[in-house]
């Protein structure tokens, strides 16, 4: 845990919601031993990549069957100490797509809360999810291919088009408007 801990440490905060989601997560990490696994009632660490093409005008989502709308892929850490693996497996598991990352820091943090709901037959308390994200990118032309138990559809979208003809979850609309601001400094730099 001190490696994630020290690379949240070392983040820098784009804007004051990331500021004040550095906090909390250093704080949960400091609150709960088992902030690593689902066993943690209140929250756990998830992992999560936004993939661009190579062109980096389309972002690769998934059509969530929870969340009831297009995110990007990511899952929850179960343990594993390297996040960026934990989001690359989970683009991998979640589209068919190979995605490798522009660079090895974190690009963005982030919380949400997630509703209470049955995933395969069993219930799940309302809980929040610490999403550690990473910018990562593929090429376009692989095969994509779903996750039935986790999403209906994959898809890559113009950056452009979401929220317009590609319908977000709520939640994550937030999080997209600070990825275009954070891409588009990147890609002035």
């Amino acid at each position: 845990m001190d490696n994630i801990k020290n690379q949240i440490k070392n983040f820098k905060p784009f804007n004051e919601q990331e500021e004040k989601d550095k906090e909390y997560l250093l704080k949960f990490i400091d609150s709960f031993d088992d902030t690593l696994t689902r066993e943690n009632i209140f929250g756990h660490f998830c992992a999560s990549a936004f993939v661009l093409n190579k062109e980096r005008t389309k972002i690769l989502l998934v059509d969530h069957n929870i969340f009831k709308g297009y995110i990007f892929p990511g899952g929850h850490v179960d343990g594993e100490k390297d996040f960026l693996k934990v989001a690359l497996e989970e683009v991998e598991e979640e589209t068919g797509v190979k995605a490798k990352p522009i660079n090895n820091e974190i690009f963005s943090l982030w919380t949400c809360a997630v509703s209470r709901h049955i995933k395969n037959g069993k219930f799940i308390p309302s809980h929040i999810h610490l999403d550690v994200n990473f910018l990562c990118e593929a090429d376009e032309s692989e095969k994509l291919t779903i996750k039935p138990d986790e999403n209906k559809n994959v898809i890559w979208a113009d950056i452009n088009e979401i929220g317009k003809s590609i319908k977000l979850v709520d939640f994550f609309q937030l999080e997209y408007e600070k990825f275009l601001q954070k891409l588009k400094v990147l890609n002035e730099n």
